[in-house]
């Protein structure tokens, strides 16, 4: 199941996007703080939420919410279903392929604005 099979990779992937959701929920913490210094300032702190890097951010994010998502339902399978380890393997296809479809489905509307060329609060967001 390991030693550079799919065993691992998913393992890997699974610790991987764990440790950035959880830094994301620290930024996302710092971020509300900002609030507290009044409008304008978290005003403009969400200008930069807009930029296009940010945004690029924003789908690696969505793309580690969704795999971390999938594969612990893998993990869950494989624990509690008597054939899930015969199937890890295909399992773990499954989990790529749902998580390519969402994020290719989410980023065409995170991208959106950046490809329009118009400011955030134009373009719905």
């Amino acid at each position: 199941m390991y030693r550079g099979q799919s065993g691992m990779w998913s393992w890997l992937l699974h610790r991987v996007t764990g440790v950035a959701i959880l830094l994301f929920l620290l930024v996302h913490i710092v971020d509300i703080t900002i609030l507290g210094f009044g409008p304008t300032v978290y005003n403009n702190a969400l200008q930069v939420f807009a930029t296009p890097f940010v945004r690029l951010v924003s789908l690696a994010l969505i793309a580690s919410v969704l795999y971390h998502s999938f594969n612990g339902v893998r993990i869950m399978l494989i624990d509690f279903w008597p054939q899930g380890v015969k199937y890890q393997g295909a399992l773990w296809v499954g989990v790529l392929a749902l998580t390519l479809i969402g994020f290719v489905a989410m980023g065409y509307f995170v991208m959106l604005p950046v490809f329009q060329g118009c400011p955030p609060h134009q373009c719905g967001n």
